[in-house]
Parts: structure tokens; sequence; C-alpha cells
């Protein structure tokens, strides 16, 4: 089995493209901003004027079908950056963000930004590489699910949870993150029942098993081969 250590945040984090001056710069016209668990921070369809930057806890953003079946895109953590803005392109949101644990997020309004963008050519430009890394994490994204089904969107998702959430044991590699097989059906536009099947499979091939109710990943190379892991993604995208 292939050792995979317990990844610091380090690397991980979508705003690894700005320098410490420009990530200054945008502190410095943050309010910061408390939501409980479970609160919502924007709804899709909210007038797109802010950016956010998480500080402490967790976030998932998230699009809604008609049916009522929820699709998560991102989970962002401490040091991440998210949101839309109208003069990036976005005049609504896209998505819904909600809190998944108790978070300090802080707030960038779209009226202070901008200024700071037309007179700060390096930030614009790393504003530039920010936009296009978030734009390759969802297309990789859909790529797993669309070209290698259910199955290598699983494999792919349990791929990107070792990157920031797991520790290499004897019996395997652990996550750090509790997520449930409803959870792990929404970050794949699937069913728990679904998730439920595929990994009973997986179970019984050997490739994985559990720890107090956890997944344990027992043979990294069978998940890997599912989705076709061509092990040249950077930190920043093959993530949660």
């Amino acid at each position: 089995m292939e050792e995979v250590a317990c990844l610091k945040q380090d690397g991980l984090n979508n705003t690894c493209m700005f320098s410490k001056q420009s990530l200054q710069a945008l502190k410095s016209m943050m309010t910061e901003t408390t939501f409980k668990k479970g609160s919502n921070i924007f709804w899709e369809g909210d007038l797109s004027d802010k950016l956010f930057y998480v500080t402490r806890g967790r976030v998932k953003l998230f699009k809604s079908a008609y049916d009522g079946k929820d699709l998560v895109i991102h989970y962002f953590m401490e040091g991440d950056l998210f949101g839309e803005i109208s003069c990036l392109g976005s005049v609504e949101c896209s998505f819904t963000a909600t809190a998944v644990t108790d978070c300090t997020v802080g707030v960038i309004s779209e009226k202070d930004l901008e200024p700071l963008l037309l007179s700060n050519s390096s930030l614009s430009f790393e504003f530039m590489k920010w936009i296009g890394m978030m734009g390759q994490f969802t297309q990789i994204k859909m790529r797993d699910l669309l070209f290698y089904g259910k199955n290598g969107a699983l494999a792919s998702t349990l791929l990107r949870m070792l990157h920031g959430y797991s520790r290499s044991d004897e019996d395997g590699i652990h996550y750090t993150i509790s997520l449930t097989n409803s959870d792990l059906a929404q970050l794949i536009g699937s069913t728990r029942e679904t998730v439920n099947r595929m990994l009973q499979s997986w179970k019984n091939d050997g490739a994985i098993d559990y720890f107090h109710g956890s997944i344990v990943i027992k043979d990294l190379n069978y998940i890997k081969a599912i989705c076709h892991c061509e092990d040249r993604c950077p930190l920043n995208i093959c993530r949660l």
C-alpha cells in the first residue's frame, strides 16, 4: 500500500497564488462575520457583490436541483477564498454556501475590491490565476463524474479527501474528516443507497475497510484505477 502522510493545509489553500502583500491588502478590507453551523452565507440567486475568506471553520458550496437533490461542488477551509462578484463576470450567485461548522469569515465588498484591482496590477494578475484555478477545479470534478460515472466520481472524492484530511496507520489510511455516506452522495450527485452499494463492493474486494464507522483505505492503487488517477493534479486542485 502506498504511504500517504497527514498533510497540512499549506499548499492546499486556493489562495496560494496570492503574494503575502496581496493577501494582506485583501485582509485589510475584510469585515469579519461569524456564522453558526448550518447557517447559509449566501443563497443561489443572491446578488453577487461580495467575496468571502475563511479564517476559521469549514464551508460547503453546492448547487440545488429542481427535485431537491444537492451537488456539493467545494468544501472550503481556513485560508480559502470563495464567492462571485459582477466585476469578475457574475451578476447572481450560482451556488449556495453553508457553514458546515461554526465559522468566522472575512467579507470583502465588491465596491472596495474593484478600485484595488484597478490600481494594483499584481493583485489583478493573481486574481486571474485564482479564477482560472477555480474553473479548473470544477472542470476536473465534472470530468470524473461524466467520464468515469458514479464509481469514478466516488473514487476521486476519496482521493481528494486524502489531501488535508487523512493520516497513515499500520492498518491503512484513515480519514480525519467525518463525512456520512449521505455527505459523500452529495459530493457526486448520487444517493446514499448507491454510495452504500459501491463502498460495500470495494470492501468485498479488500480495497477499503471501516474503523469506528469511518472508511479506511487499504489499497490506494485500486481506488486510483477506478478514476484513472494520473497523479498530476496540484494539491490545491486535488482536494475537496
